[in-house]
């Protein structure tokens, strides 16, 4: 191999670095602790709480994974304005705010507020500014009054 050709694959290489640790940056951090843990962040953060309810077999929540929780400004609007977590309903923690709080339909996303009152539900998957629409949307109406109590934790 001539220098040249040492470099440019060295080159190569460090811009493949560069985007790969870009693109790991930018996802979404979920929680996966209990729903107990998640409260208590949440009360002592004052944060609201996103919820994503998913399965491994769901192709809806796949996309959203790959095309949308992967984005930049999914991933800064979520760690800005909430403490995001993920659950998989097929284990306990999912499958029972499945039951509780679903109709049957995944990816389904859950906003709480820091007390565990449910602000709002969304069901589908949605393209990244859809998502943070929907959610800044939920947001701006959590600043009224709350009506009802109905607590996730």
């Amino acid at each position: 191999m001539t220098n040249v050709t040492i470099l440019l694959k060295k080159n190569l290489f460090l811009v493949l670095l560069l985007f790969s640790t870009t693109a790991l940056r930018a996802q979404v951090h979920f929680e996966t602790g209990s729903t107990d843990a998640l409260h208590q962040k949440a009360l002592r953060t004052g944060m609201p709480v996103f919820i994503d309810l998913y399965a491994d077999w769901c192709l809806p929540c796949q996309m959203m994974k790959r095309e949308v929780f992967s984005k930049r400004e999914v991933a800064d609007f979520l760690e800005k304005n909430f403490i995001a977590a993920k659950y998989n309903i097929d284990n306990p923690i999912g499958h029972k705010l499945m039951e509780r709080y679903g109709s049957g339909s995944i990816p389904l996303f859950l906003v709480f507020s820091p007390e565990g009152e449910l602000l709002g539900r969304m069901t589908g998957a949605f393209e990244a500014e859809a998502l943070i629409m929907n959610l800044q949307r939920i947001l701006n109406r959590a600043s009224m009054p709350a009506t009802g109590n109905s607590s996730w934790h």
